[in-house]
């Protein structure tokens, strides 16, 4: 280790000494106090890991002296103190990592050079699905069925766990990987032996889920990556960036009666994705921090992918450790981490001079208002008041084909006698359907709401707001409201100490008495892992092509996701949760309409039943203490019986089978020792011609997996039942299964086809349509490059590795866009696939483009620069030239690329340094 700045320093605390890279000792050469405070965070990253060759004084500079409106072109080398994963993009880590021990022998290299060189802790989180729901069975039956389908998977990791130094795992049943990394894996800051001698630096982490930044609303940097950018943090590569804008976001106030966090959070994402914050650091810091708990701050940090920015952060101060201090961390960890903030100037107090920021938002807490998201986009929202108009604005698209709705909005009495007590739905005549379930025969119509999910870290880590849907429940079922039969209500709580608090205050029973039952301990309904829907509700829906809807308290709601057969999807705080349940529709005005009728048929309105500020705070005063935490994270890595009985194979090196689960991945076949040129793409037909706002969600396999499509097709021919396919994010450690669910969401549009929704594109020799992955095989069978094309916002969404791994497979040698999300960007460029930008002011459109051409990409010069020319050759013969900018931004990105990747990069590495 460098120390050109003279900074090392020692501090002592509890009797301890550490190491330090001092700021301190650096502001005295640089003025620092002005510096944001994630700024710091990167300068102490870079103080701590100078080498003279990844990080160097000229980048060290360039930090402390930072200027906020300066456009960012300094890259520097940021190396995370540890990496958390979850399973679903965590599995494909760690068969990644299985495969390159057996690719680096080959290369001459020792199996056990790859194992993870930071911390890497994985929660498993996203396997479990709400098959069973509505009864206290449900959690139970759930489980059972969640260890019966990921047996194969579980084996593989409990294998990991053995093989793999400085890894360990979370079982099922345990929590959300962001709530269990809240509430108990983040350090805050860190502490490790580096050259025989302890050393004190900030809890850093690079996550494989973008929700990660959760994390920033204790104090800790970090944001979610690629599954490909974390293996290299895990085998100690650092992480190639350039020195980002920081915006200031400044708090006021506080938040007026009746408003959540979750309604804070939907107006912050608003504002910041209508400034436009893609690529920059969120820093929030004035007066309001006083009024706003540890938990509303972790909500505010979760959404950060969805306003856009790498990270929300908030600093380190009081009551930051108050929360460690209530969720059971030691005495001498809360001492230790007040010291070093205090130490390194990160600590925030009144005293605190504001930091000076690229730009500056400001919101007044109480201009707060309920809201909702959606239908489609987290960040499009929408005043409580103005659902109802909201609603009846998207379904008119979604029904164009059918003749006009009724749009009396009169109540009427479930059809078999009597209503159910009180609870109103609206009578859309035209578009309804009559069902029967459980003895109950209603009539379903578009805007009924057919799921609502209290599940998602974004609020199952915040008391306030479970607390506070618990209260409401408590004040509907004692007038005998409850959620409309139509309707599948989930409660998946964050973590165990949530279902403590609940169950000591009573209020998982009034939960209960709504049809609110814990179905499992994980990401359900915000992923897609939503289970079915009751087949007589699916038969309705189909019968009449409904445009139904789902509420829930997540923090993703984009088209498809939550369940294929529901079209429209708004994001809500769970009390608003529990209100859309009782009223089973979203054609309906919650701020004057009447949920329905009590006991007697008097008609109850939700501010009848919505809990005041204070009932919600002198619950939480009275439910949670250090005890819960202490006791539900004493043995959070041991897991139950069920996951201890796993049989698990032994050995340096995986044993592969016939899986169809786990594979060996064919990224390394036919590898060599040293790597190729960058060479420029002939002859390339185009894959997929898209618009704008295409997801991860929309490119990477998720969901259910249909018997007709081509991985459910694979499946059979491999023996395995229909009603054993699972999900693609439980099959994501084998390719075979995910290449082909790429780009085969059933909401994507192809814009070479016409109004074809799905993963359907043209064969240009013959002008078939066919299933895109079928297409790239005929395509991969004539050695033919393919490319895809696209409008704005390419890839925002999930950090999710496939979206670019899966690109790679189906034989996609670059992708050209008007803009990419960051992390898709870097992932493809972690895969070798070549991102391309239009210049400004052209697109597919403007440039005439069809998809029917074929496209020669040249002028790459090896990677080094940052224009290529493009030439577009229509079957006519006739030749369009554009010229596209190379986004391989960094010198590390260009060899990565040259590499063919990331992981191909770093075993050639580990390799060498074995031969030598």
């Amino acid at each position: 280790m460098l120390d050109s700045f003279a900074t090392r320093d020692t501090l002592t605390v509890n009797g301890s000494s550490y190491q330090i890279a001092s700021l301190a000792k650096l502001g005295q050469r640089f003025d620092l106090k002005q510096l944001p405070y994630s700024m710091k965070i990167l300068l102490e990253n870079l103080l701590r890991h100078e080498d003279g060759l990844n990080v160097t004084s000229k980048e060290i500079e360039a930090v402390a002296t930072w200027d906020p409106k300066a456009e960012p072109d300094v890259e520097i080398a940021f190396m995370p103190a540890r990496v958390v994963l979850q399973d679903f993009t965590g599995v494909p880590c760690v068969v990644d990592l299985a495969a390159m021990r057996d690719a680096v022998v080959k290369l001459g290299g020792d199996a056990n050079q790859i194992n993870p060189l930071a911390p890497a802790e994985l929660v498993i989180d996203h396997s479990v699905q709400v098959d069973v729901f509505g009864s206290e069975a449900a959690l139970e039956k759930n489980v059972e069925i969640e260890f019966h389908r990921n047996q194969e998977r579980y084996s593989f990791l409990r294998w990991g766990q053995k093989a793999f130094n400085n890894f360990k795992v979370v079982p099922p049943r345990t929590g959300i990987v962001h709530q269990v990394n809240l509430e108990h894996l983040a350090r805050v800051v860190f502490t490790a032996d580096k050259d025989g001698q302890p050393w004190a630096y900030p809890d850093t982490v690079f996550g494989t889920d973008s929700h990660t930044t959760m994390i920033n609303g204790i104090g800790v940097l970090g944001w979610g990556v690629g599954g490909i950018e974390a293996e290299a943090a895990m085998l100690g590569q650092p992480s190639s960036m350039l020195i980002p804008q920081v915006v200031g976001f400044k708090l006021s106030g506080k938040l007026s009666e009746g408003v959540t966090a979750t309604d804070l959070v939907l107006t912050v994402t608003q504002m910041l994705r209508k400034l436009g914050v893609v690529g920059k650091f969120v820093e929030f810091f004035g007066d309001g921090l006083k009024h706003l708990p540890l938990a509303d701050r972790a909500t505010i940090a979760n959404m950060a992918p969805e306003y856009g920015a790498t990270c929300g952060i908030f600093p380190i101060d009081q009551e930051a450790l108050n929360y460690l201090h209530l969720s059971g961390r030691s005495d001498e960890q809360i001492q230790l981490v007040k010291a070093y903030a205090q130490a390194q100037n990160l600590w925030h107090d009144d005293s605190t001079p504001h930091a000076t920021y690229t730009t500056t938002l400001e919101l007044n807490l109480g201009d707060v208002r309920p809201s909702l998201a959606g239908p489609k986009r987290p960040q499009d929202r929408v005043l409580l008041e103005g659902v109802q108009k909201s609603f009846e604005d998207a379904v008119g698209p979604l029904t164009s084909h059918r003749k006009p709705r009724n749009q009396d909005t009169s109540n009427f009495i479930s059809e078999g006698g009597t209503a159910a007590i009180g609870n109103p739905a609206n009578d859309i005549t035209d578009s309804g359907v009559r069902v029967e379930r459980n003895g109950e025969t209603f009539k379903l119509g578009d805007g009924a709401v057919v799921i609502a999910a209290i599940t998602s870290c974004t609020n199952t880590s915040n008391p306030a707001v479970m607390l506070g849907a618990g209260l409401l429940a408590k004040k509907a079922a004692a007038k005998g409201l409850k959620a409309q039969p139509w309707v599948k209500p989930s409660l998946g709580p964050g973590s165990l100490v949530v279902t403590d608090y609940l169950e000591k205050t009573g209020l998982l029973k009034e939960l209960e008495k709504v049809g609110f039952y814990i179905v499992g301990y994980g990401c359900t309904t915000c992923i897609g892992n939503s289970g079915p829907l009751p087949p007589e509700i699916s038969k309705g829906i189909a019968e009449g092509d409904l445009a139904v809807a789902s509420v829930l308290s997540g923090n993703r709601n984009f088209e498809g996701r939550v369940h294929p057969e529901v079209k429209m999807n708004y994001l809500a705080s769970p009390p608003l949760v529990v209100a859309y349940s009782i009223a089973g529709t979203l054609d309906i005005d919650l701020t004057k309409d009447p949920l329905g009728n009590d006991q007697q048929g008097n008609p109850v309105y939700l501010k009848d039943i919505w809990p005041t500020n204070k009932e919600i705070s002198d619950t939480i005063a009275g439910a949670i203490n250090p005890a819960m935490f202490e006791k539900n994270y004493a043995d959070v890595f041991k897991g139950d019986s069920r996951w201890n009985q796993i049989a698990s194979p032994d050995g340096s090196v995986y044993k592969w089978d016939d899986s169809t689960y786990i594979k060996n991945p064919p990224y390394f076949d036919g590898m060599t020792k040293e790597p190729g040129s960058i060479e420029d793409i002939h002859g390339a037909k185009v894959l997929g011609l898209f618009g704008d706002s295409i997801t991860t969600d929309h490119i990477s396999p998720a969901g259910s997996i249909k018997k007709d499509s081509p991985a459910g097709r694979f499946l059979i021919s491999k023996g395995v039942d229909a009603k054993d396919f699972n999900s693609y994010g439980s099959r994501r450690g084998n390719d075979d299964v995910m290449v082909r669910g790429t780009f085969a969401n059933i909401r994507i549009k192809n814009l070479m086809l016409d109004g074809v929704e799905g993963g359907y594109t043209k064969y240009v020799p013959t002008g078939e349509q066919m299933a895109i992955y079928d297409a790239a095989m005929k395509y991969k069978a004539d050695k033919t490059p393919l490319v895809v094309i696209a409008g704005k916002e390419y890839g925002t969404g999930s950090s999710r590795d496939w979206a670019a791994k899966g690109t790679l497979l189906l034989g996609v040698k670059a992708v050209i866009a008007e803009s990419f999300e960051r992390i898709h960007r870097s992932n493809l460029v972690g895969m070798g696939v070549l991102p391309c930008m239009f210049q400004d002011g052209e697109n597919a459109q403007s440039l005439g483009l069809t998809g029917n051409e074929t496209f020669d990409i040249f002028g790459l010069n090896g990677g080094e620069s940052r224009e290529a020319k493009v030439t577009a050759t229509s079957p006519d013969g006739s030749k369009k030239q554009f010229t596209v900018k190379v986004l391989l931004l960094t010198p590390k990105e260009r060899e990565f690329f040259r590499h063919g990747g990331i992981l191909q990069y770093v075993l050639r590495q580990l390799a060498s340094k074995k031969a030598a």
